[in-house]
């Protein structure tokens, strides 16, 4: 999801470059002047108490603003992002607005602040009302709101600085000549967008096979809970001896001991673009807990590609295999893949629910060989990459 915050005083043409961008990387507009003037244009309880702030030249209440962004991001159920035009303002709306993205699952991409000198800014609001005959553009309210700007919101570029995401554009420039300095940045945080996502399916559905394929074509890191909970149990460590009866029985493995073994396998790779996730989650429970694992990391996820191949032909894969030296141990006996196979349909239905609520949910056709299938998954990865970008 991208979501950028438009930064700058009154009159520094926020107004237009905001068309611009929404109209280009297709986001839901968050400008809060507009909101204001749409709430004292229909007379509503916080039309009213905002209409005595902006006539004085005063910044509207926080507990104003928050409920009118609210109520617009509730009513944008599917969007590939917000623009935040005028909002925040305040070392207070910041931190408001980080939680805001946060209840979404998302985080904040870019601040783009134009910049213009306040006696340009002065001439261009008092010809703005003379055309617009807007009341918060008279020389005493101009005078008093570039004030209250510049003393309010300087801590709020320095908040951004320092979190090294605020971008100055020279907003004296021609109005195409700022759209491609605002674009050159938007796509450079692009580029940082993490592309996280799971590959599901029934024990042998082929999740390890085309979970490597994608983990190296995509540059992602491949967590495979099997793998890692194999190792452990090859290195004889202690955890590897506590989970060692429920892999050789077929049963799922406790979710605390999973959850130490990813977490530790994140912190591993500081620097990834993006996680692959091969058998995790396999419930409900385990998708709120990535959903956290993700959250702490400011990213969340990209999408959910479920393998679909019917329960005979995992029976038949997985009688295979064991015959080879890829055997697994709970490859052993056809009691064993049976009752891996029931505990996989015990959980899929509400873990498909899950995603597919979400949107996050891609059914993706596991028959046939290694490269179509392949192939039909990486035309999902590939939209979904668009949709959070």
């Amino acid at each position: 999801m991208l979501n950028i915050v438009l930064f700058g005083p009154p009159g520094a043409g926020k107004g237009t470059q905001s068309k611009l961008l929404l109209e280009k990387y297709n986001l839901t507009y968050i400008a809060t002047g507009d909101m204001l003037r749409n709430e004292i244009a229909h007379g509503t309880n916080l039309g009213k108490l905002a209409k005595v702030s902006i006539d004085k030249g005063e910044l509207v209440p926080d507990e104003i603003i928050v409920q009118l962004i609210e109520k617009r991001i509730k009513t944008t159920a599917d969007t590939k992002g917000f623009l935040f035009d005028g909002f925040p303002r305040n070392i207070v709306q910041a931190y408001i607005l980080e939680g805001l993205l946060l209840k979404m699952h998302t985080s904040l991409s870019a601040v783009l602040s134009l910049e213009v000198p306040p006696d340009e800014l002065y001439t261009r609001l008092i010809s703005r009302q003379k055309t617009e005959a807007r009341s918060d553009d008279n020389d005493k309210v101009i005078t008093l709101r570039l004030k209250e700007y510049f003393e309010k919101t300087a801590p709020v570029a320095q908040y951004y600085k320092d979190l090294g995401m605020y971008n100055a554009i020279d907003g004296l420039g021609d109005v195409n000549d700022i759209q491609n300095q605002l674009d050159a940045i938007i796509e450079e945080a692009l580029k940082t967008s993490w592309l996280n996502i799971i590959v599901a399916g029934p024990p042998g559905a082929g999740k390890g096979t085309q979970s490597q394929l994608l983990s190296k074509k995509y540059n992602l890191v491949h967590i495979s809970t099997g793998d890692i909970l194999r190792r452990e149990v090859a290195e004889n460590s202690e955890l590897g001896k506590k989970v060692h009866p429920y892999i050789s029985q077929g049963e799922l493995v406790p979710d605390e001991y999973v959850i130490q073994l990813i977490e530790k396998e994140i912190a591993h790779h500081p620097k990834a673009s993006g996680f692959l996730f091969d058998g995790f989650p396999i419930n409900i429970v385990q998708a709120y807990i990535l959903d956290g694992m993700l959250k702490k990391m400011g990213t969340s996820l990209a999408c959910m590609l479920l393998l679909q191949v019917s329960t005979l032909e995992c029976i038949r894969r997985l009688k295979e295999r064991g015959k080879t030296k890829q055997a697994r141990s709970y490859d052993a006996t056809t009691e064993i893949i049976i009752k891996r196979l029931e505990h996989y349909e015990a959980k899929a239905q509400s873990l498909d629910d899950y995603y597919k609520v979400q949107g996050k949910y891609q059914a993706v056709d596991g028959r046939g060989s290694i490269n179509t299938i392949m192939n039909r998954l990486s035309e999902r990865v590939e939209e979904s990459f668009k949709a959070i970008r």
